[in-house]
């Protein structure tokens, strides 16, 4: 995934510890210091990492959410009962929770589900407390904290969600000269949702600049693509949750159009692709239908080249070079007449291997081991796959995905109870609560409000607040009780109803849904 896009069909890739040194056909002689290395043939074809710019990492345990009508901008769904019912209250509950095993479990089955997908980053779960604002990490990298100095840090909180004036949101934004800010904007297809992209002007002045990447922008115009390029903006598309909550999705042909970079992000379970490489496909998918003009190699560099210059990590990965980190994402042999293809139309069950910083952390157990890499045997399918999370955060309890699993189904079961269940002392999977001080941490769920973490800004456009944080009231759906709810399965490969739920949904357009049927029948 270089300028080139040069591919080997029999490559080598040499690496020191977390670095590439070199790499080339399989056929020339190894750098200097290589010849007595280790060899290990993945049998697969290797790709960068895939990096995702969008997820709401907390909720995805939740299934997808029967989208119940065509909604025009997020304000309405977001008020909307059922999604309440399904989606927010849900998640708000466990949110109170006073059991840091469930914490734990949130971030660890959230972070397996990307892995699954081939994700070496994605957004971080935003965690609070104790005058500590932070992100969860352990095995993949975290956009939003990255652990590592020489990767730049996304913004993806705004300080000021209220904007006291649009003169502090731009002077956020042209602080952030070596890094980004990842904004969601205009989300929906109606006037109300453009609001929120037209409200970033101030006189003759656009609080636009090189650090920001819109997330959907499905509302913007073609006049609206070429300000954003004269910016140095960019886009950060996620197909199916458009399609599912308004039956349409951003024009990326008039982005692309105007030059602007675009990356790919699976957004989250409820109302969007399970993982990465389900996202992939819709893309593809979208491309067809809507004739978008998209090469399949320009998919791919969604979630690679393009991904990384978008976030200032281009120095670092998004694609295999000498110098940069040794992060990998192998599938195995594919029938597709080019490697770009192979990689969108992999399944789980496809993926080899999987390498952060130069470690394997999920791999069939045949590589694993030749990797030197121990870990817990999960099943993708039929198939097996060995993962290894390494040290994780040390704030956050160690749990494995087994535990982690059983603590949301039997969370999920409880919510009617499950706060009650704990003030009587009784945790996750009914274990008995440790006695003592509260956790540290918490989850602060990105996606509501009233958390200090909402990832919009509320600049005023006609005399009227942007955005649905204006009018979102909590109260107001919280009169049905809650019901139990079942767990998201970890993959497509886990969750044989996945293709019937899609069919199901009522907004997904029937020439999408008729190219989803071949890849989820």
């Amino acid at each position: 995934m270089d300028d080139k896009f040069t591919v080997f069909p029999n490559g080598a890739i040499y690496v020191d510890g977390n670095t590439i040194v070199a790499v080339g056909a399989q056929s020339t002689s190894p750098p200097p210091g290589f010849t007595a290395a280790k060899s290990v043939n993945t049998g697969g074809t290797i790709f960068p990492g895939l990096i995702e710019l969008h997820n709401h990492l907390s909720y995805d345990s939740l299934r997808m959410w029967a989208v119940p009508q065509k909604f025009t901008n997020r304000g309405q769904w977001q008020n909307n009962s059922d999604y309440a019912m399904n989606v927010s209250r849900p998640m708000g509950e466990i949110a109170q929770s006073s059991d840091p095993r469930l914490l734990a479990a949130v971030a660890r089955y959230a972070e397996t589900k990307c892995l699954l997908g081939g994700v070496t980053a994605s957004q971080g779960i935003s965690l609070k407390g104790n005058n500590v604002n932070t992100y969860y990490r352990s095995a993949m990298r975290v956009v939003d904290d990255p652990g590592d100095a020489q990767f730049p840090r996304a913004a993806t909180h705004i300080p000021d969600v209220d904007a006291s004036g649009w003169a502090q949101f731009n002077a956020e934004l042209l602080r952030l000269k070596n890094s980004s800010l990842l904004l969601h904007l205009s989300e929906g297809l109606d006037q109300e949702a453009r609001a929120a992209f037209l409200a970033l002007k101030h006189g003759n002045q656009w609080a636009i600049s090189p650090a920001l990447a819109g997330i959907h922008c499905a509302a913007l115009e073609p006049k609206d693509f070429a300000i954003m390029k004269s910016k140095g903006a960019s886009v950060v598309w996620s197909p199916l949750s458009n399609l599912l909550l308004y039956g349409g999705t951003t024009d990326i042909k008039a982005a692309r159009s105007a030059g602007l970079d675009i990356a790919l992000g699976s957004d989250w379970s409820p109302s969007g692709s399970k993982n990465l490489l389900n996202e992939l496909k819709v893309a593809k998918i979208a491309n067809s239908v809507f004739a978008l003009g998209l090469a399949e190699k320009d998919i791919i560099a969604m979630v690679t080249s393009t991904a990384a210059r978008i976030i200032k990590w281009n120095a670092l990965v998004g694609s295999i070079a000498a110098s940069k980190r040794a992060d990998f994402t192998v599938i195995g042999p594919q029938s597709a007449a080019d490697p770009y293809s192979g990689l969108i139309e992999s399944r789980e069950t496809d993926l080899l291997l999987l390498m952060v910083d130069g470690r394997a952390v999920l791999g069939t157990p045949d590589l694993m081991s030749s990797l030197g890499q121990r870990g817990e045997s999960i099943k993708v399918g039929t198939s097996t796959r060995i993962i290894n999370y390494g040290t994780g955060d040390p704030r956050v309890p160690t749990l494995t995905f087994a535990e982690a699993e059983a603590a949301m189904k039997d969370a999920l079961s409880r919510l009617p109870t499950l706060l009650k269940d704990e003030k009587a002392g009784m945790g996750v999977s009914q274990l008995k609560l440790a006695a003592g001080p509260k956790p540290e941490l918490s989850l602060a769920l990105d996606e509501e409000h009233l958390t200090g973490y909402v990832q919009r800004v509320r600049l005023p456009y006609h005399g009227q607040a942007t955005g649905p944080d204006a009018v979102f009231n909590p109260a107001a759906l919280a009169a049905a009780p809650l019901k139990p709810l079942s767990i998201d399965p970890p993959s497509v490969a886990n969750d044989p109803g996945y293709g019937a739920r899609l069919q199901a949904q009522v907004n997904i357009p029937a020439a999408v849904k008729r190219h989803l049927k071949v890849y989820y029948p």
